[in-house]
C-alpha cells in the first residue's frame, strides 16, 4: 500500500486490514481476475477500492466500472471510493436509476476515471452512446450472487461485452452460489478464488432470538420495541403491502420516529430515509430486501425480521446489517412455533444459535423470572397481638333477638336494598356511559347485571 494510502487508512480509524483486504490487495493490483468471498461487514468495498484507485491514471477516461444491485449500495460505494480517489486526484461518478439522467450525461463529459452504477442505467447510457468503455481496464461486480441471476445476468454480460476483451473482472460476494462456479462459462474467465469466510473474525457477537408474536400483533410489538432504551433496527418485510400497512399504523398513532424505504420511492426520498436513520432521527426503518445487501449502518444495534426469509442466503444478508466490524448486534425474528422450526432447518448449516426471547418489563429477556416470594421452610408463628374486636365481650346466642315466626328474611333484605336504591343519587351520564361500555365488553356478565338493575 502506498504511503499516503496507508496514512489515510489509519486516519479512518482502522488498525489493521481484514483478511479480504489483505489477501485481495496484490492480485487486484497486478490486474488478475478474482472472486472474493468474505462475510458481511468485513470491508469488501475497501478491499477492491484501495488497489483499484492506486493504479488509476488521472485524465485517461473511464478505466473502472463498478456494478451494484441497488441505488443505495451504488451511492454508498461511490461515497467510499470518492474519499480514496482524492488521494490521486481522480473522479468518481454514480449512475443510478431514479436520478436525473441529463445531469449524469453532463458529468460524463468530464471523463470520470471511475463509474459506479446499477446495470439498468449503465446499459441505457451505453445504448445511447453517452458512456464509452474503450479505455476500460477493470470491472467490479459487487454482490455477485445477486447480480448474476435472471435478467441482471444478461445485463451484466452485455455491459462487459462492450468493453475490451482483456478487461480485468473481479467478483465479490458474502455468500456462495452455483453461478459463482460457472464464471468461465458466462464470462470466459477463470478468476482466482479468495475465500476468507472461515478465517475472518471481524464480525462482532450477534444474538439471534425468536420472539413469538401472532401476525395481528406484530405492529404493536414493534411499537413496544421502540420504547426499549437504545433500541434501533432495520425491519425487513417480504411484501410491500404489509410494509405499507405497518407504516400506516405508526402514522395513525402519531409515531414520528419510524421511516420506510421501498423500491417505488424516488432517489431523494430514499436518501432522506437512510440519512435520517443513520443520524438517529428514526428508531425503525421499515424496508424490503432492497436494503438487505451491502447497506452499511454504523453500529446498528438490531435487525428485526417482521417476515422470516424463505432462503438461507436471504437471512445471511439481512442479519449482516448488524454486528459489523466488531460491534455487537441483535436479530429478532417474529413468528410462531411452526415458523421457527422452518427457520432452524433453513439456516442449520450456517451455525446460528437461535434462542427464544420474551418481552418483559419493557425489555427483551431470555428468561422471565417470577416475582412471587418462595414459601418459607419454617412455619410462621401466629401473631400474639389481640385485636379490639377480641377484647369486647362476645354475645351469646341467647342475647341475639329472635325473628318473628311469620317474618321472611329474604323479603326483608330485598326491601332494604330497594330502599337504599330509592334514596341513592341518580347516576351521571359519564357513569352510565362507562357502565354501558363495560357491559358491551363483558358479554358473559349480562345476566348478572340485568338482575342487579331489577
Amino acid at each position: 500500500m502506498k504511503t499516503n494510502f496507508a496514512e489515510h487508512f489509519q486516519k479512518l480509524g482502522f488498525d489493521q486490514q481484514t483478511p479480504i483486504q489483505e489477501q485481495g490487495y496484490q492480485p487486484i493490483l497486478d490486474g488478475q481476475s478474482v472472486l472474493g468471498l468474505s462475510p458481511t461487514g468485513s470491508g469488501k468495498t475497501v478491499a477492491f477500492t484501495i488497489p483499484i484507485i492506486e493504479k488509476l491514471a488521472p485524465g485517461d477516461g473511464t478505466q473502472v466500472l463498478v456494478l451494484e444491485p441497488s441505488q443505495e449500495l451504488a451511492m454508498q460505494t461511490t461515497s467510499v471510493m470518492r474519499d480514496w480517489a482524492k488521494l490521486n486526484d481522480t473522479k468518481v461518478l454514480a449512475l443510478t436509476g431514479g436520478a436525473n439522467v441529463k445531469r449524469q450525461i453532463e458529468k460524463l463529459k468530464k471523463r470520470p476515471e471511475v463509474v459506479v452504477g446499477t446495470p439498468g442505467r449503465v446499459l441505457n447510457l451505453l445504448d445511447d452512446h453517452k458512456l464509452k468503455l474503450h479505455q476500460l481496464k477493470t470491472v467490479v461486480v459487487d454482490e455477485a450472487d445477486d447480480l448474476l441471476q435472471d435478467t441482471t445476468l444478461t445485463s451484466v454480460r452485455e455491459i462487459i461485452n462492450q468493453g475490451p476483451s482483456d478487461v480485468q473482472l473481479t467478483f465479490f460476494s458474502a455468500t456462495d452460489t452455483p453461478i459463482l462456479h460457472e464464471l468461465k462459462k458466462w464470462f470466459n474467465v477463470e478468476p482466482d478464488l479468495i475465500d476468507v469466510r472461515a478465517i475472518d473474525k471481524s464480525a462482532g457477537a450477534v444474538k439471534h432470538r425468536l420472539l413469538t408474536v401472532s401476525r395481528g400483533k406484530r405492529n404493536q410489538m414493534l411499537n413496544r420495541l421502540i420504547h426499549i432504551n437504545g433500541f434501533k433496527a432495520l425491519v425487513f418485510f417480504d411484501q410491500l403491502l404489509d410494509l405499507n400497512k405497518a407504516y400506516s399504523y405508526f402514522r395513525h398513532n402519531h409515531v414520528t420516529n419510524v421511516a420506510s424505504l421501498t423500491s417505488n420511492m424516488n432517489q431523494m426520498q430514499r436518501q432522506k430515509a437512510i440519512s435520517g436513520f443513520r443520524k438517529g432521527h428514526y428508531k425503525l426503518l421499515l424496508t424490503t430486501d432492497v436494503a438487505a445487501r451491502g447497506l452499511d449502518i454504523a453500529k446498528l444495534p438490531a435487525v428485526v425480521n417482521f417476515d422470516l426469509p424463505a432462503e438461507a442466503n436471504q437471512y445471511v444478508h439481512r442479519v449482516g446489517r448488524t454486528g459489523r466490524m466488531g460491534e455487537p448486534g441483535l436479530v429478532v425474528n417474529f413468528g410462531n412455533d411452526h415458523d421457527f422450526r422452518d427457520l432452524k432447518r433453513l439456516v442449520l448449516d450456517n451455525g446460528y444459535d437461535l434462542k427464544p426471547t420474551f418481552f418483559y418489563k419493557n425489555n427483551l429477556v431470555d428468561k422471565v423470572v417470577s416475582n412471587q416470594p418462595e414459601a418459607s421452610s419454617t412455619p410462621k408463628q401466629k401473631s400474639t397481638k389481640i385485636s379490639n374486636d377480641d377484647e369486647s365481650p362476645k354475645k351469646s346466642l341467647a342475647d341475639t333477638p329472635k325473628e318473628p315466626s311469620g317474618a321472611n328474611p329474604v323479603r326483608k333484605v330485598k326491601a332494604k336494598q330497594l330502599t337504599n336504591k330509592q334514596h341513592s343519587a341518580k347516576p351521571t351520564k359519564k357513569q352510565i356511559k362507562h357502565r354501558n361500555k363495560k357491559h358491551l365488553k363483558n358479554k358473559g356478565m349480562r345476566k348478572k347485571w340485568r338482575n342487579a338493575d331489577k
